[in-house]
């Protein structure tokens, strides 16, 4: 049965400074709930950490590290979960690697006895711009290595575009002869700015080309590869599909894509007419852009087949995640002021089907209330009738008539 990330916070053991080091208690030492300005903002830090947890391949072990001052400061010791140490990792010393989202190595001094990392943690920690309340998700990719995903305590928004990213339940479709192919790791450039997005790495899934019926055949072949495009081309400058090309940081990437799925982008951007990555923030990776533009075609064919009985909780998740990619510079508003009117319609749509209840329900009472007023009234009817009938008899002479028959002769 699948666990919620709000169900796994209460159940999560967390290792505390203090247990790493409870020999060590030369000052104070900084704990876990302190770096959190509220509970609201631990609670997103930690419900991204899992998120992301949940979403790495479980064929390999992993877990959450919480960065207390004294793993980004001063010292640079990071100590590790016992059990996670006497389960998985070496028994005994060793130099091992931790290699970021951009596939970049760090070499590292694993103490069993310590249980933690010292020697070239502190190198990681500065590298990346570590601070107190980021999180650290360590991937044991290999016995020695670590693959390393960092949640930014400041970094929520950007954050939320990376989780809806490995989240996708569709994204790019390459069709080979109807073969599924995946695409591969998404990462970004390089950036100076330590509050800059931190996207993990993720395969993601492919989503199924839309029905065969509405298709026209266009053919499954992809092309020969990324290669580099010999000019930049201005959008005006397509005057077909022939002309139209996907440019990414100056290279090519219509291998990327279907034949299908370039059409239904060339025509996503004509409607445009601009290409709609055209401002996708600078560095991005060419596969994550693919991604983007593979979700951004599946939500666009989503919003044409919605109907009314659409649930509600799809139109939001889909506006999300459009929300996060305009975020990374995506021209995707005219997609939410669709989805903006679709579910003001269907808001509508639900309030007038709730009326018409409302209606049948105080029409039914309303039946109800007239039955037992027709009742209440023929009741009324024969008192009075009765009424008469005493009045005739002189009824307010019975009691001077009741007293004599009383007080009579025997």
């Amino acid at each position: 049965m699948a666990v919620s990330p709000k169900q796994r916070i209460s159940s999560l053991k967390i290792v505390s400074y203090e247990k790493e080091k409870a020999q060590c208690n030369k000052r104070k030492r900084a704990t876990y709930d302190e770096v959190y300005e509220n509970g609201q903002t631990k609670l997103a830090v930690m419900e991204r950490a899992l998120d992301i947890q949940a979403n790495l391949s479980s064929e390999f072990p992993s877990m959450i590290k919480y960065m207390l001052p004294s793993h980004v400061t001063g010292g640079f010791w990071l100590g590790l979960p016992k059990h996670f140490c006497l389960n998985h990792l070496p028994k005994e010393d060793r130099m091992m690697v931790l290699e970021d989202e951009e596939g970049k190595e760090f070499q590292v001094k694993y103490l069993v006895e310590k249980i933690g990392l010292s020697g070239g943690w502190r190198g990681f920690s500065i590298a990346h711009k570590l601070l107190e309340g980021d999180v650290c998700v360590f991937h044991l990719v290999r016995p020695s290595k670590f693959k390393v995903y960092i949640v930014r305590k400041k970094c929520s928004d950007e954050v939320d575009v990376a989780l809806g990213l490995l989240k996708l339940e569709s994204s790019t479709q390459l069709v080979d002869n109807g073969k599924e192919l995946k695409i591969c790791e998404i990462s970004v450039g390089k950036t100076e700015d330590r509050n800059a997005p931190i996207l993990y790495s993720s395969n993601i899934e492919p989503t199924v080309d839309q029905s065969k019926n509405n298709r026209v055949d266009l053919g499954s072949e992809v092309s020969d590869g990324v290669r580099l495009s010999d000019s930049i081309v201005n959008f005006r400058e397509v005057k077909s599909f022939e002309d139209f090309n996907i440019l990414v940081n100056g290279l090519v990437i219509d291998s990327e894509f279907s034949k299908y799925l370039q059409m239904k982008y060339y025509e996503l951007c004509c409607n445009q007419n601009s290409f709609l990555h055209a401002h996708l923030l600078e560095g991005l990776n060419c596969k994550l852009v693919a991604g983007v533009i593979a979700e951004t075609i599946n939500i666009a064919d989503a919003i044409r087949a919605a109907k009314l009985t659409t649930p509600h909780d799809s139109f939001l998740t889909w506006d999300k995640t459009l929300r996060s990619f305009e975020g990374l510079g995506m021209k995707v508003g005219f997609l939410r002021a669709r989805l903006d009117k679709l579910m003001n319609l269907l808001t509508k749509s639900r309030r007038y089907k709730e009326v018409k209840l409302e209606q049948a329900n105080s029409n039914e009472e309303k039946l109800k209330l007239e039955a037992k007023l027709a009742e209440v009234t023929h009741t009324l009817t024969k008192l009075d009738r009765e009424i008469r009938l005493f009045k005739q008899e002189k009824a307010d002479d019975l009691e001077a008539l009741f007293r004599e028959v009383a007080n009579g002769p025997w």
